[in-house]
């Protein structure tokens, strides 16, 4: 759902890359599981196809692991792993055929400690909104994907997809029109968010 995110613990994160950067293979394993459960959501909004956004989740993490070293720590760590699997996504994307995109949650994803009746309920409005999110260019599905479930800052986007920050808030503003008969037919349409009109 088009909740607030679980912010995850960052801090540490710097010190995790100095290690990874070291071929520290317990601190990739801990940098490894933080970000597992998040760059697949994110993947999977923008790869209509699961063995392809496991490959490319493996391709990043190995990404992570060989070039560590290059994290020139001007932006958040988990910016910077972001940034990786968005270009890796987007060139993923170029070699698929068009087919119809959005993934529901894995199974492990959607419990969470929820009962029966909550998790089928949520499973269908996340199924409602990945199909109004396969609507959107890969480009306006990425910002509301790093808005909505990441939890991002439109200036973290704009480093994320190395475009202007301006350029994400069109994106953005296009994206919630088109979304928005579904947004408030699912009764998220009221949810603020800032500067909504194309700069």
């Amino acid at each position: 759902m088009m909740g607030g995110p679980t912010m995850l613990r960052e801090d540490d994160d710097p010190d995790l890359i100095r290690r990874v950067a070291a071929k520290d293979r317990r601190a990739f394993e801990a940098l490894y599981h933080r970000y597992v459960h998040r760059l697949h959501r994110y993947l999977s909004r923008l790869i209509p196809s699961p063995e392809l956004t496991e490959e490319v989740f493996d391709d990043v993490m190995l990404v992570v692991w060989q070039n560590a070293a290059r994290y020139n720590q001007t932006s958040r760590v988990s910016t910077w792993i972001f940034g990786i699997a968005h270009h890796k996504a987007l060139k993923a994307r170029g070699r698929l055929a068009s087919r119809p995109a959005g993934m529901p949650l894995s199974d492990d994803e959607a419990t969470g400690g929820e009962g029966p009746e909550d998790v089928t309920m949520r499973g269908e409005i996340d199924r409602l909104l990945a199909r109004g999110l396969a609507t959107l260019s890969p480009e306006q599905r990425a910002v509301v994907e790093l808005t909505f479930y990441q939890g991002r800052s439109y200036q973290e986007i704009a480093e994320i997809t190395h475009a202007p920050v301006n350029t994400v808030k069109t994106r953005m503003f296009h994206a919630r029109r088109r979304l928005a008969p579904l947004l408030t037919a699912l009764g998220l349409g009221r949810r603020p968010a800032p500067e909504e009109k194309p700069g």
